[in-house]
């Protein structure tokens, strides 16, 4: 049960009541006349209600037991609820707290993910807080706690206060050396990093030192150092496990960057224990060439070594020990840059000759090439989509997508990876990664949509969603219907700044196969007569597109 005030710290003139059957009942005060009533659906009960009004706009918001939040836009005069939507803020039961931060409304859900419900434009946001397991909160002002939140967990009471709400929250940790590499192993609770550490020799000369390091993935204090050789870079970091062995290994690929050699002839596969948060060295391999890409693979470690796959086991040595066995390899590469892995197929990406699709044969013991792109792409990083799509990043700032040509009906188009979609970024990304940067709905109703993260050389972090045909359809209409709405900075067409552009296509080719997911987020900023122009122009309601605009947003 929640009460409305009247304001001004008069009488409340109404209250919301979760009941048994599913329901949220808008009662008068004090009658307890009914004014609204609102069916939830689902078997989950109400656990907490909370009328909150945020930039001037009320709400009802009602938590459920299971972790999901409805929200509704409440008349203060006739109590009608309107704008039902539901979001998933965790697993566990939330409990709704109003607090002031910085002369603002907002709303604590506490729950097994904690969350600051805010408003911005009209639009209810949600922020994860950098906690966990929170039960209970309370504004708290104190002479030395100004402007500070009470939290409350199974554990203790923590007094803090609440930093700009923001969708990301970004941590910087000092290292004093330049990162290169980093992987993270859970069963060690660390992260390990390759740094390299420019120091200056009795001449005056700078010199590199490159070490390999275990941080504690909590404090990120530095737990141990290894040292590689004079020379020798750190190219490649992985954790792997592999075939009839628990242990989880830490494995780095290195270099030998000897001056004045104009490729190097000479690397090494370090393959590190974590034993009592220390890294100790199990197995270490010798290999002509640097080690650019290391990749998990089936319980076997994956190596791009300069121009050629190999596949690696870790088998008992002759003293005791573990080693390194080569079981097969796969030759015919410019240079292997990067490597990614799906079931028995092998993405590759070049340096130069863009992407192969590879399969392993394990009956055969082999490596084979299956399909690869025909066209000239350098590339930067490379990922896969699905069973028959992937994505990679070129040094001219593209994006484009590849499909395997599995209904084909000759070899030679069986052998050709077929371009469904190329996209200007405008930047140069040079890593992908499967996930998300939010919590994910778990409602039955809404579709899992898969995104993939990128990062930039400038520091850009962004989001990739494969979205269902029909989906995409729609959003390719609101984005033309907007490029008509909206004029580009200094007359840019959108479409010429989405153009795929490269050295082999200088003039630039119509993007396809993406939609530009900031230009449709842009809708909802739109002024009414505006968003009502572009939904007339898609044939839907300006409610219905900014619902489905929202549900997008929603994804980072």
């Amino acid at each position: 049960v929640t009460p409305r005030g009247g304001g001004g710290g008069g009488r409340s003139t109404m209250c919301a009541v979760g009941m048994w059957d599913q329901s949220v009942h808008v009662l008068r005060l004090p009658s307890l006349e009914a004014l609204t009533v609102e069916a939830l659906g689902g078997d989950v009960i109400p656990r907490s209600l909370l009328f909150a009004t945020l930039e001037e706009q009320d709400y009802l918001l009602c938590a459920l037991g299971d972790g999901h939040l409805f929200s509704f836009r409440i008349d203060r005069a006739t109590a009608a609820l309107s704008d039902k939507k539901k979001v998933s803020l965790g697993t566990q039961p939330l409990t709704l707290s109003r607090f002031q931060s910085k002369g603002s409304t907002h709303v604590f859900a506490a729950s097994d993910r904690p969350t600051v419900i805010y408003s911005n434009n009209k639009k209810l946001l949600f922020s994860n807080v950098n906690l966990k397991d929170v039960t209970q909160m309370s504004q708290f002002n104190s002479e030395d706690f100004t402007d500070s939140l009470a939290i409350a967990t199974e554990s203790g009471l923590t007094i803090g206060t609440i930093d700009d709400i923001q969708k990301l929250h970004i941590r910087s940790v000092p290292l004093g050396e330049q990162p290169r590499r980093i992987c993270h192993q859970e069963s060690a609770r660390a992260f390990c990093i390759c740094t390299i550490k420019v120091t200056f020799d009795e001449a005056g000369e700078d010199v590199d030192e490159h070490y390999v390091k275990l941080l504690d993935d909590q404090t990120f204090e530095v737990l141990h150092t290894f040292e590689l050789r004079r020379w020798e870079n750190c190219c490649s970091l992985t954790t792997c496990t592999f075939i009839d062995d628990a242990s989880t290994y830490i494995v780095v690929g290195t270099a030998e960057a000897v001056p004045h050699e104009a490729e190097p002839s000479q690397g090494r596969v370090l393959v590190f224990e974590v034993v009592e948060r220390r890294l100790r060295l199990a197995a270490e391999k010798e290999v002509k060439g640097a080690v650019y890409t290391l990749k998990a693979f089936n319980g076997k470690l994956l190596a791009g070594i300069n121009s050629k796959v190999e596949l690696f086991r870790l088998v008992e040595g002759d003293s005791g020990g573990k080693e390194l066995a080569s079981e097969c390899a796969h030759r015919g590469h410019i240079l292997v840059l990067y490597l990614e892995s799906r079931g028995d197929f092998i993405l590759l990406g070049d340096l130069m000759r863009s992407m192969s699709l590879l399969t392993y044969k394990p009956v055969d013991g082999q490596v084979e090439e299956i399909a690869h792109d025909f066209n000239t792409n350098w590339m930067t990083a490379i990922d896969i989509l699905d069973d028959d799509t992937f994505i990679g990043a070129e040094n001219h700032y593209n994006l484009f997508s590849l499909r395997k040509n599995t209904d084909a009906t000759t070899d030679e188009e069986r052998l050709r990876l077929e371009v469904v979609g190329e996209y200007h970024m405008g930047d140069l990304i040079n890593r992908f990664r499967h996930g998300s940067l939010v919590m994910r709905s778990g409602d039955a109703d809404t579709p899992v949509i898969p995104t993939l993260i990128f990062g930039t050389v400038n520091g850009c972090i962004g989001v990739v969603a494969s979205l269902p045909k029909e989906e995409y359809d729609l959003m390719l209409k609101v984005q033309g219907a907007l490029n008509q709405v909206i004029k580009g900075v200094g007359g840019l067409r959108h479409e010429d700044w989405r153009s795929f552009q490269s050295e082999r296509v200088p003039a630039g080719r119509p993007s396809k196969g993406f939609v530009d997911g900031d230009l449709i987020e842009s809708f909802l900023d739109l002024k009414p007569q505006k968003m009502e122009q572009v939904a007339n122009a898609v044939g839907v309601t300006v409610e219905e597109l900014s619902k489905r605009v929202e549900e997008l947003q929603r994804l980072h």
